[in-house]
């Protein structure tokens, strides 16, 4: 009955979290749930109210336009200059997306047919691989292995497979991992996009969640950048907004239209009034954005001595909601049995591809106070601790 790409499609990674959070707290189960990075912040105050008055706007009740209103794209261009001195022109440049997710997902079927190439990172959000075989697309797995610091070695790319590659997926600062991209990573990716002739498709919804001033940068920030690459970014977790689906996709004219395309055959845009108090989010004072990372960095301290004082290995992350500790053996059974013992859910990293097998990913988007309380259920088990079925990892 249904088509292969859907036959062939894996169990979509948090579905089945959901069913074992569901079956533990049937078991009367106190869930602590850090697997899912869905911000427990409330979206700031002056963007709620900015909605409301939007959706009394009687022009807010039609068809929006495919491409989004001007006035949301100058916000984006608006924004992206004072955030991270790039140009963007917001009728050519800019794309307004029913949050980023959407736009990833769509965005192979303008530049991918039948058996083109796709390089994709492993570990990595699901997305990306799904959505180059829903285009029909192969995807071609990129290691992100903590030796390299956890960044594609563009080196070990084989030239042919490089030169049959239409499209390349990346993500920094990168989820599930936290790891960051410096400068003179991304100039060398600009330059290996371009002798190869392959669009980048860099996901960037994670560049204002970062720690002790390490400031996160914007791909398009290199020089030539927007010759062979678009990025997409989201309002979700920058001002906890993740249940308005509002984001967009920047960069490459070309590539914008091509997504365009697609897009207007699809579905008929983004509403209005997210639209509008999408406007006012990002023209939100500094000072906003400043107070969620403070909350985030609090937490995340919180876990991560927690973590290691159990034993495990992990690096503080530089930015993003996440921590990744390495367990050193099935992720699968060491998140089973961190349930069983702690009621703590935790995300096992092999579902982010098999490069992520040894790994744990932690999330920090839930309440200080129940961040607080993980940790202590972890310093609990500290004298027994969880022992993962070896099956080797990287």
């Amino acid at each position: 009955m249904y088509a292969d790409r859907i036959k062939n499609l894996p169990p979509y990674l948090f579905a089945g979290i959901d069913k074992a959070k569901q079956e533990a707290r049937a078991r009367g189960v106190d869930v602590i749930d850090l697997s899912v990075g869905d911000p427990d912040l409330p979206t700031p105050d002056h963007i709620v109210q900015a909605l409301k008055r939007a959706v009394d706007d009687s022009s807010n009740h039609q068809y929006p336009s495919y491409e989004g209103k001007l006035a949301f794209r100058k916000a984006v261009a608006d924004w992206y200059k004072k955030t991270f001195d790039v140009d963007l022109d917001p009728e050519d440049e800019v794309l307004t997306l029913i949050g980023s997710k959407e736009g990833i997902a769509h965005a192979p079927l303008a530049f991918i047919n039948p058996g083109d190439l796709a390089l994709v990172p492993d570990p990595a959000y699901p997305v990306y691989r799904t959505a180059t075989a829903f285009a029909g697309g192969e995807p071609v797995v990129m290691p992100l292995l903590k030796e390299n610091g956890f960044l594609p070695d563009l080196d070990a790319i084989p030239a042919e497979i490089a030169r049959r590659a239409k499209i390349m997926f990346l993500n920094y600062p990168n989820n599930p991992i936290g790891a960051t991209a410096s400068r003179k990573f991304f100039e060398e990716l600009v330059d290996f996009a371009r002798d190869n002739g392959i669009i980048i498709m860099h996901d960037n919804p994670y560049s204002e969640i970062y720690f002790d001033g390490n400031r996160s940068s914007s791909l398009l920030e290199v020089d030539g950048a927007k010759d062979v690459a678009v990025e997409f970014h989201s309002l979700s977790k920058t001002y906890n907004m993740t249940g308005w689906r509002i984001g967009s996709v920047v960069g490459d004219a070309d590539v914008i239209a091509g997504i365009g395309k697609i897009k207007s055959n699809i579905d008929s845009g983004t509403f209005g009034a997210v639209q509008d108090a999408g406007i006012v989010a990002l023209n939100s004072p500094r000072e906003v954005v400043d107070e969620i990372r403070q909350v985030y960095q609090q937490r995340i301290d919180i876990l991560y001595r927690a973590l290691r004082d159990i034993g495990l290995e992990l690096e503080r992350p530089r930015a993003t909601l996440y921590l990744w500790a390495w367990v050193g053996g099935s992720s699968i059974d060491y998140a089973a049995e961190l349930l069983e013992r702690t009621g703590i859910v935790a995300t096992p990293g092999v579902g982010f591809g098999e490069h992520g097998e040894g790994y744990i990913r932690f999330s920090i988007t839930r309440e200080t106070k129940r961040v607080e309380e993980a940790a202590r259920r972890l310093e609990k088990m500290k004298t027994r601790r969880i022992r993962a079925t070896e099956t080797g990892g990287n």
